[in-house]
């Protein structure tokens, strides 16, 4: 039988065992642009590509601030992901008021995951189109989780998704054994390096790259265009992953 006729709800699997909604919305997230997190003992990085859907239009955001100690970068639906933005926001600010404490990240992950596998077994409803990079630092350490439309969940010293990410995780997979020292700045440079390698097609500018940082003892904040194009104007060597 033809695959269309197992594709119409979250229901149904098809005969090699696969829920096609939940693998139309995973093509969702690789057919964004590339964002990419790396971490280190002391700080988390998050850089994302963006992209103008018009030449008279900005440049959408994809970098999003959670709290101060958390960020993400998305890839995928932006709608999706602003609705997912507000929902971990509500839920930092509640446990701030009823604790008086940050929000442990690796709880609040499992909360945002548990929304999303909710949609994968209603026949009204539809997976999350978008996928989430998520650094945080708590007192457990720093944290990078990447979140799938599927429900699942992943801790990753480095990793990267959207379009193109291949180049991007070759190069962490020769060089994440020397991340683990790095400060803020010098973790910054291997992602843009990294970046440089996925969008090897773009030049990067302060206007289509977002970068967010955060620290033990920084709060997470997004770098200004003119800190941006600092960055970008100290990495101009190509990225080398042999």
């Amino acid at each position: 039988m033809n695959s269309v006729a197992y594709s119409t709800n979250c229901t149904v699997f098809d005969p090699k065992g696969k829920i096609l909604q939940i693998d139309y919305a995973k093509e969702a997230v690789k057919q964004g642009s590339t964002s990419i997190g790396l971490k280190s003992d002391s700080n988390v990085v998050l850089i994302g590509l963006k992209k103008s859907p018009h030449d008279l239009a900005v440049h959408q955001e994809k970098v999003f601030e959670i709290d101060t100690h958390m960020g993400i970068v998305i890839s995928g639906m932006t709608a999706d992901a602003r609705f997912l933005t507000k929902f971990m926001r509500n839920a930092c600010l509640n446990y701030s008021y009823v604790y008086g404490s940050k929000h442990p990240c690796e709880r609040l992950i499992s909360q945002i995951q548990r929304k999303a596998q909710t949609k994968t077994f209603h026949p009204y409803k539809r997976p999350y189109g978008v996928g989430l990079l998520i650094g945080s630092v708590d007192q457990a350490g720093t944290h990078l989780f990447e979140t799938c439309p599927s429900g699942n969940y992943f801790e990753y010293v480095a990793y990267a998704i959207g379009d193109k990410c291949q180049s991007a995780k070759t190069y962490f997979e020769r060089n994440f054994e020397t991340f683990r020292g790095l400060d803020g700045n010098a973790l910054i440079a291997q992602g843009i390096k990294a970046m440089r390698g996925s969008a090897a097609e773009t030049e990067l500018t302060e206007h289509n790259i977002s970068i967010g940082v955060l620290g033990r003892d920084q709060p997470f904040r997004t770098l200004s265009k003119d800190e941006v194009r600092q960055v970008l104007a100290g990495g101009e060597e190509p990225m080398q992953i042999n």
